[in-house]
C-alpha cells in the first residue's frame, strides 16, 4: 500500500528553450500522387527521418483541400514540437488560400442558354 502525503507536489518549473534539433520543410507536390515531399536542411538523420515517415503516413493521400489534411497537419506540427523541430509548409499558395475552402459558384435559376444553331 502506498503512504498517503499532504505535502504538495512542487510545480514543474518551465525548462528553458532548447535550439532546435532539425529543420524540416513539407512541400505539397501538386495534384498526383505522391503529393507531399518532406525535405530537411539540418538535423540528425536519423531522427529527421523518422520525422518524415510518421509525417508521409499522415499525409501521404491527402491533397490540402481534403478534410482530413487539416485534422493530420495539427498532428505533424504536435509531433515536430514535441521533437523540437522546426517545421515549414510549402504548399505552393498563399497560407490562407490552401487551408480555406474552395469558392461556390452561387446557383441560377435560369436555364443554361441555348447554343444550338437553329434550322432554316
Amino acid at each position: 500500500m502506498t503512504p498517503v502525503t499532504d505535502d504538495p507536489t512542487l510545480p514543474e518549473e518551465p525548462e528553458e528553450p532548447q535550439p532546435p534539433v532539425g529543420h524540416v520543410r513539407v512541400v505539397y507536390l501538386g495534384p498526383v500522387a505522391p503529393h507531399w515531399e518532406v525535405r530537411s536542411d539540418f538535423g540528425e538523420p536519423a531522427l529527421i527521418e523518422e520525422f518524415r515517415r510518421r509525417t508521409m503516413a499522415r499525409l501521404v493521400l491527402l491533397p490540402p483541400h481534403d478534410p482530413q489534411y487539416r485534422r493530420n497537419r495539427e498532428r505533424v506540427v504536435r509531433d515536430a514540437e514535441r521533437e523540437n523541430i522546426l517545421l515549414d509548409w510549402d504548399l505552393g499558395v498563399p497560407e490562407e488560400e490552401a487551408v480555406a475552402a474552395p469558392p461556390t459558384e452561387p446557383a441560377s435559376d435560369e436555364p443554361p442558354a441555348d447554343t444550338t444553331p437553329a434550322a432554316g
